[in-house]
């Protein structure tokens, strides 16, 4: 800015100013204004402004509350002080003293929030204009593919892709030599697969916190599942990978699934999957992780989240064990923090704030427990059952865990699957396991597992759906429906059987 305006330019580095010497923090201070003044036009540029004029009823030093008295001094005089400008620069807006931030003194405030897509194209372009790019680097798709990146981890990006690409060259340079023949700086380029294996090493700053590595589950690897699998890709993968469907509608899109059903049926793994199908961010919240005994804390910590997730948007939010996050309201007998969070995460689902590309998905085997507010259209839209699979969802499931097994001749997962009745996803995948161990106890040069091994697993792997737990989850599967919420969560709960 100061090249462009041709003003002069001072910085100041924010802790360098704090001395422990009494008076000579404000000496600096007044120094600095008198020099720009002395030289005006000029551009004053304080980085890390919350260093020197944080919150006064915050900090117990009296050198930090006399420097931002100082400041507040310097700034309200400068009318008299002709043409400067101060620009204070700070990634913790809310801890700057307030008396700071008022018109005649900070008249404006801007925040530079993540790029979005157009804006990492941008950064993309002005990063790699001096790069030889290969035909298959498309900056198109890698902006679309690195949400959450700032204009720091775009330039780390390039960087590591460029070292890729060196090292690749590296074995044909002499290093013994000064100069690197011009023959193969020529041949030089940086490829596809630099970018992609770069993009596995920089991680993005504004998730750095909250950001999941996932493991590259996709569709494939969900078996059995198909009616509660296109309830969840209309719910969550149509707002964020095609908008114009709901616009065109003149509808919004839900803002929330909740995933319940009986445990091991694979409402997680639906999760990740329609998290890796979308591209987005994905933010995974343990329900009891968020607890703390500090009173506050546990709200910060869902408010943060939902402000992590709206910088990074596209987002996808997911509440593991969402009963234990936000239980009925009126039961907490302790220090009602339950009862906050509950509140906080309805003014987060459905408050003044907009959600913007940020959708929730919640997973409970315990809808009972979950507060009826959490229930209802605006908060919670889509409520998706994921049950006990039928055979051929078994015969599906069979296969997916089964793919990398020598299977003998004799295997039918098919017949494995007709006398499984009760069986989820978690116990056929133990079966497929347990038959593998023992074709290896039976012999440890086994290179194939049979149907005898299979029969064997059976006996030692119990089923998890009983006809009591089924039964519940139908009749909570029949109320939903019904539109009666309050009457699962409400006083004529439902007993778990």
């Amino acid at each position: 800015m100061a090249n462009e305006t041709s003003a002069s330019f001072f910085s100041i580095a924010g802790p360098e100013i704090i001395s422990k010497y009494y008076g000579e923090s404000e000496q600096q201070l007044r120094e600095i204004f008198e020099d720009a003044s002395d030289e005006s036009p000029s551009i004053i540029f304080i980085d890390e402004l919350d260093s020197i004029a944080p919150k006064r009823e915050d900090v117990t030093g009296e050198v930090e509350r006399r420097v931002v008295a100082q400041l507040l001094t310097m700034m309200d005089g400068l009318e008299t002080r002709g043409q400067v400008i101060v620009i204070g620069a700070t990634n913790r807006v809310d801890s700057v003293d307030p008396a700071l931030r008022r018109p005649g003194r900070f008249d404006r405030e801007i925040e530079i929030g993540v790029p979005d897509e157009v804006g990492r194209k941008e950064i993309l372009q002005i990063h790699t204009r001096g790069m030889p790019l290969s035909d298959d680097v498309a900056l198109d798709t890698l902006a679309d593919g690195t949400h959450g990146f700032v204009g720091a981890d775009i330039e780390s990006l390039t960087k590591e892709a460029a070292m890729k690409a060196l090292r690749r060259y590296l074995p044909e340079i002499d290093l013994d030599e000064e100069d690197i023949p011009p023959s193969l700086i020529d041949r030089m380029i940086v490829k596809r697969d630099d970018f992609q294996g770069a993009l596995g090493e920089v991680e993005p700053s504004a998730m750095r916190e909250v950001l999941v590595e996932l493991p590259k589950i996709t569709w494939d690897d969900v078996g059995g599942l198909e009616s509660a699998q296109q309830q969840v890709e209309e719910a969550v993968e149509w707002p964020l990978s095609q908008p114009g469907r709901f616009g065109r509608m003149g509808i919004e899109p839900p803002k929330g699934v909740l995933l319940y059903g009986p445990p091991g049926t694979g409402k997680t793994l639906m999760a990740k999957a329609v998290a890796n199908e979308t591209n987005a961010n994905f933010i995974s919240v343990k329900g009891p992780q968020l607890l703390s005994k500090w009173v506050g804390e546990s709200e910060k910590a869902i408010r943060e989240t939902f402000r992590k997730a709206r910088q990074v948007s596209p987002t996808v939010i997911f509440f593991d064990e969402l009963d234990s996050l936000a239980p009925s309201r009126g039961q907490d007998m302790g220090n009602n923090v339950s009862e906050r969070m509950v509140n906080q995460l309805l003014t987060e689902l459905d408050g003044l704030e907009e959600m913007g590309d940020v959708m929730v998905i919640g997973a409970t085997n315990r809808p009972d427990m979950i507060d009826p507010a959490l229930l209802r259209s605006g908060r919670f839209d889509r409520l998706v059952m994921v049950g006990e699979p039928s055979v051929g969802g078994r015969e599906q499931i069979l296969k997916i865990h089964t793919r990398d097994s020598p299977l003998a001749p004799d295997v039918s997962l098919r017949e494995v699957a007709e006398i499984t009745d009760g069986y989820v996803g978690s116990d056929l995948e133990s079966i497929g396991r347990e038959a593998a161990m023992e074709a290896l106890r039976e012999d440890n040069e086994a290179d194939e597992v049979e149907m005898r091994h299979f029969r064997r697993a059976m006996e030692a792997v119990r089923p998890t759906i009983t006809d009591d737990l089924m039964s519940y989850y139908e009749q909570v599967e029949e109320e939903f429906k019904g539109g009666a919420r309050d009457q699962i969560t409400g006083s004529g709960r439902i007993g778990f059987q």
